[in-house]
């Protein structure tokens, strides 16, 4: 970790070296540093990701503009889980250049309500409207409601057949990416962690675009990666004036557990406290992840 190149590994979910030193020689992002390549050997890559076995062929059917194609997909999450009692997180992923987004649920009765809200979010921020959902064949994604909406929205459902992953590969390759990022941390951070490695997915390469990510394929504008973070760092947050007394401490040692895109603030958890806290106003150490 005293390597610089090693702190950006980490702080982008441990993303590949030779991912990493493309990305700064062709400035993919706003503050991210010249990349001396490491060829050393990353214990928690290791312990996350080895015996990768490879997917099928990517298809060569492919969206040819924004929200043309999106899939979808409902995970369990793994349990315990420290943050509330969501017990299932939804993903939507834009085919077109594979911008992500993940929402928590505690039901999975949810799923059509947080559908509409996503193609509310999705459609104001794109003039594009949404033609089609890749999906499996589970009950949540075929209920009445659902097929009412579909056909009032002119949307198009592509069902999978049960068992068969290889026809949702893009999913398929997001689930393995996302999982093998969360076992390099605490099983109680997880879920937090789940949404943190979309953030950073959205901020990396994909084999499906060429020298851009997909947020910059998303939003137009190349993403600033300056105030990125490890993962379950230490952080010392700043106590205002107004909640505290002349005695008392203005920082409290926290751990970093995400972005908040809302306030653009950190996510931290006080671990005295048991509560999470978004804020601006925090010193890292990223040696004492």
């Amino acid at each position: 970790m005293k390597d610089e190149t090693w702190f950006w590994h980490v702080r982008l979910g441990h993303v590949n070296f030779d991912s990493l030193k493309m990305m700064a020689q062709n400035e993919m992002l706003k503050g991210l540093p010249s990349i001396i390549h490491s060829n050393q050997l990353c214990e928690g890559c290791l312990v996350g990701k080895q015996f990768y076995k490879n997917f099928p062929k990517k298809s060569t059917l492919r969206a040819n503009q924004p929200l043309q194609e999106i899939h979808v997909d409902v995970c369990e999450t793994i349990k315990p889980c420290l943050f509330g009692k969501k017990l299932y997180f939804l993903f939507f992923i834009n085919d077109y250049n594979r911008k992500t987004w993940v929402y928590f649920l505690k039901e999975k009765s949810n799923v059509f309500s947080c559908f509409k809200k996503f193609k509310t979010l999705v459609q104001k921020e794109n003039d594009y409207s949404i033609k089609s959902l890749r999906m499996d064949m589970d009950n949540e994604f075929c209920s009445n409601d659902f097929n009412e909406f579909y056909e009032d929205h002119g949307i198009k459902r592509l069902l999978m057949v049960p068992r068969s992953p290889q026809q949702n590969e893009v999913v398929e390759r997001k689930n393995r990416s996302i999982l093998n990022m969360a076992r390099r941390c605490l099983k109680t951070f997880w879920l937090k962690f789940v949404d943190c490695a979309i953030y950073l997915s959205n901020r990396c390469p994909t084999k499906s675009l060429n020298d851009m990510t997909p947020q910059e394929a998303w939003s137009r504008r190349k993403p600033n990666v300056s105030h990125l973070k490890g993962f379950r760092s230490i952080g010392y947050v700043y106590v205002n004036d107004q909640v505290r007394t002349k005695v008392d401490v203005k920082s409290k040692r926290m751990i970093f557990v995400g972005y908040d895109q809302k306030s653009k603030g950190y996510k931290l958890f006080n671990p005295n406290e048991g509560k999470m806290v978004i804020n601006k106003d925090v010193v890292f150490n990223e040696e004492g992840a």
